[in-house]
């Protein structure tokens, strides 16, 4: 089920306050970057004005039952209609284009690294898209890290200065919120919560190890608990939050559990971390209180000396990956903005 509360946050606003401090004037000859957000059935991609404004957005299956060669020539394909229809509408080439991908990410060199639910491995996407797209700077981020980022400025850590983002979908991961950026770490594996153990010698994970956080509390974890504890192959996490809101105690127990699992991750993050705002996201998030209640106060029973962060839904729901694009191709620009240069004073002439 869906909290009301939840769902009108949930906006999926059009337009946000940049952070940079530039005006309009300011980016006068920069219309519009791209934003692509590479899931592993679906895309979703806008031109994104220099106020923040959603110029146009779009969706576009992966494709990638076609094999990785596809996928890629599919994510190039669509940057490039973008990019031509930018030019076409708005006046003037787009100025950057940010990509988020899933799975492993090399950002600072433009590769992305591995995704099992793609299949590609060492694919210098950069600098494919720099070519297809004739030379424009690219910028290439992790999806929950850039669904981070957009969450972090424009959406539910807005004004926060440490956040921890934590999406709940088919697997777990985490975006380190600092000072308006989002932390990678020395090799771009920070945030991998969904990789604590919280159950010591429990269910096999994919990563190799056994009791990981995301085998007992991610959105494909309780749907397939719940599945179980039903008798209904078909039945997801979605039906058993619709349980619990109605009593049924199998869906109650089944729900503490991934409940419990959740905050015991949570707390070694927040003991190691330290975030003012802890923001939930993903499928799982979407049963509004029917979540954060039991999780708010699974987590106030675990802290002893940490101090206990505001525990908020997110607030851009799917669009966040887009939007943390956005950001990241904006941000490319600044970067590359030149210093302003100090003109010299002219030498005093006397008389």
């Amino acid at each position: 089920m869906r909290d009301p509360a939840f769902v009108s946050a949930r906006n999926n606003p059009r337009k946000w306050t940049r952070p940079f401090g530039w005006s309009r004037a300011t980016l006068s000859p920069v219309n519009h970057v791209i934003a692509l957000d590479v899931g592993g059935t679906g895309m979703k991609a806008a031109l994104v004005g220099a106020d923040g404004t959603l110029l146009h957005e779009a969706r576009r299956a992966t494709g990638r039952e076609r094999g990785p060669e596809a996928v890629v020539e599919t994510i190039l394909g669509f940057a490039a209609e973008l990019h031509a229809l930018g030019e076409e509408r708005y006046g003037e080439p787009a100025a950057a284009a940010g990509v988020a991908v899933p799975g492993i990410v090399d950002a600072e060199r433009g590769i992305a690294v591995y995704a099992a639910n793609l299949g590609w491995r060492d694919v210098p996407l950069r600098a494919l898209l720099g070519d297809r797209l004739g030379g424009l700077p690219v910028a290439l981020g992790h999806d929950v890290r850039t669904g981070g980022l957009a969450e972090g400025r424009i959406g539910a850590g807005r004004g926060a200065d440490r956040f921890l983002f934590v999406p709940l979908g088919t697997g777990i991961a985490g975006a380190i919120g600092i000072a308006d950026r989002i932390e990678a770490g020395a090799h771009g594996y920070a945030g991998e919560i969904g990789h604590i153990v919280v159950r010591p010698g429990g269910t096999d994970c994919g990563c190799g190890q056994r009791g990981c956080l995301e085998r007992y509390a991610s959105a494909s974890a309780v749907s397939l608990a719940w599945a179980e504890a039903s008798g209904d192959p078909g039945a997801d996490a979605a039906d058993c939050a619709k349980a619990v809101a109605s009593g049924d105690p199998a869906a109650v127990r089944v729900w503490q559990e991934a409940v419990d699992a959740l905050a015991d991750g949570l707390v070694t993050a927040l003991t190691l971390l330290d975030p003012r705002t802890l923001i939930i996201g993903g499928g799982l998030a979407e049963a509004g209180e029917t979540l954060f209640t039991p999780l708010r106060a699974a987590v106030e029973e675990r802290v002893t000396f940490q101090k206990l962060p505001a525990i908020v839904p997110a607030a851009l729901g799917d669009t966040a990956g887009c939007l943390g694009a956005g950001l990241l191709a904006w941000d490319l620009l600044a970067d590359r903005r030149p210093e302003p240069t100090q003109r010299p004073t002219d030498p005093e002439v006397s008389a």
